[in-house]
């Protein structure tokens, strides 16, 4: 179906008795005009004259024949004006107005989450201040100026003296001589580490050999211990039963001569540095042994010497077999030799048929003998290297007619530190503290004055 299109044609001046023309006609497309009589528009008289209907209802504007028209035609005193270009003005502004308002519509739409989210924010402030706003009837109270200043003031704290107790004197046995020197306890210490352990060891080590030398002898101080002293005027020899000591001065003046002016020093810097300082285990002073090379482990105590220590238990002690000159040794002996310092008669028959007069029973956690059968007698692994005279309790043999090579693999009994182990582990920058908790099990140190204070 088509659309019925309508125009309308208006004259911008009309004046009275002016001609009918096609200008004041209204056609519409797609009708013929037999079919439908000319309309035109009839204008709305002037408020005074134009009829209005009942109750005051105005009237819109009607089409109505051409014949009516000429009727009315000398009647008609006003037409109003419609200037189109005023038209499409007012049509234009309309729009723009619209789509202000469209476009206002869209950017306040954007921006109502943020509204929201302000609003929460505002709301989540002022809640805590309404809560903690003081009431009216609560009024603080004003703080009372204080009436004495010298009462107010801190007192400042005196400085905690430190506790200072003597030095203890140790009494030591000279074999060489058959006499005691009684001299302080950080001087018997140096004369032990000088003896002890090589001038050429880290710092550090040399530490370690210090706080352990002293232990040593505190805790035969503590208890009084003077077993295994010749004489009874002393605490301690300076023999290998004991620690190994060479009275201070002497050490000086060798080393002085022999050029080791540097290594004196680091000597005297080890033990002052060191100074005071045990290890304890339960608040007592523990026997701090120690021995030269390891097998790459250390020993149990009840491995050795049949009593279980806490702390001296076996650990890994990896550094001995690349530093220690002495590691790996190996010595010949005749069987009858071996026969002889262990009082063997003989050997039996039946061993020497099988080539098994010698024969490992068990070893231990440190990877030494702990038993062995010689010539069909069982000793222990300790025994047979104190009477051969051996290096150590892990040892291997290899027999060549009537003789009998031995090869032993580190140097000491095996118990507590290893001295080149210490001197390893100082190479890797461990200090004095952290190498003796490793070969001490579950130590921890004390002072040396403070332990002997009351004896």
């Amino acid at each position: 179906m088509k659309e019925a299109r309508v125009q309308v044609k208006v004259p911008l001046v009309p004046r009275p008795g002016m001609q009918e023309s096609e200008e004041n006609t209204v056609s519409v497309s797609g009708v013929g005009k037999d079919k439908l009589p000319p309309m035109h528009l009839r204008s709305v008289p002037p408020p005074d004259t134009r009829s209005s209907s009942p109750g005051g209802i105005k009237t819109e504007p009607e089409l109505v024949p051409a014949n009516e028209l000429e009727r009315t035609t000398t009647e008609r005193t006003h037409v109003p004006v419609i200037e189109l270009d005023q038209f499409r003005r007012v049509k234009h502004r309309r729009m723009r107005t619209f789509g202000r308002r469209r476009r206002w519509g869209r950017s306040s739409t954007r921006w109502q989450p943020a509204a929201a989210v302000s609003a929460l924010l505002a709301m989540a402030l002022l809640i805590p201040v309404i809560l903690v706003w003081p009431r009216s009837d609560e009024s603080a109270k004003p703080i009372p100026a204080p009436t004495d200043a010298v009462n107010t003031r801190t007192p400042v704290p005196t400085p905690a003296v430190p506790v200072t107790y003597p030095e203890p004197k140790v009494r030591v046995f000279l074999a060489a001589t058959g006499t005691t020197m009684n001299l302080p306890l950080e001087d018997y210490v140096t004369g032990v580490v000088a003896a002890e352990m090589p001038a050429e060891f880290r710092l550090e080590a040399l530490k370690a050999q210090a706080i352990a030398a002293r232990t040593f002898i505190v805790r035969r101080l503590a208890a009084s211990d003077t077993s295994g002293v010749p004489a009874g005027a002393a605490d301690v020899t300076d023999t290998v039963s004991h620690q190994v000591f060479t009275p201070p001065d002497q050490v000086r003046a060798d080393w002085i001569r022999l050029g080791k002016v540097k290594e004196w020093e680091k000597l005297q810097q080890a033990v002052r540095e060191s100074k005071d300082t045990v290890m304890t285990y339960q608040g007592k002073a523990i026997t701090a042994s120690f021995f030269s090379t390891s097998n790459g482990y250390t020993e149990n105590a009840e491995d050795v010497w049949g009593n279980a220590v806490p702390y001296l238990q076996s650990v890994d002690s990896p550094w001995d077999k690349n530093l220690a000159p002495g590691f790996k040794q190996t010595v010949t002996m005749k069987r009858s030799e071996i026969l002889q310092k262990l009082n063997l008669d003989a050997i039996p028959v039946t061993s020497q048929k099988n080539g098994s007069w010698m024969e490992v029973l068990s070893t231990t956690k440190g990877h030494r003998i702990k038993e062995m059968q010689i010539a069909g007698e069982t000793f222990s692994g300790p025994e047979v290297r104190k009477q051969l005279g051996l290096r150590s309790s892990q040892f291997s043999w290899r027999t060549t007619g009537d003789e009998v090579q031995i090869t032993t693999y580190g140097y000491g009994h095996g118990v507590g530190m290893s001295q080149w182990g210490a001197n390893g582990m100082a190479q890797e920058g461990h200090t004095a503290t952290q190498i003796l908790k490793h070969y001490y099990t579950g130590i921890s140190f004390g002072q040396a004055s403070k332990m002997l204070a009351s004896k």
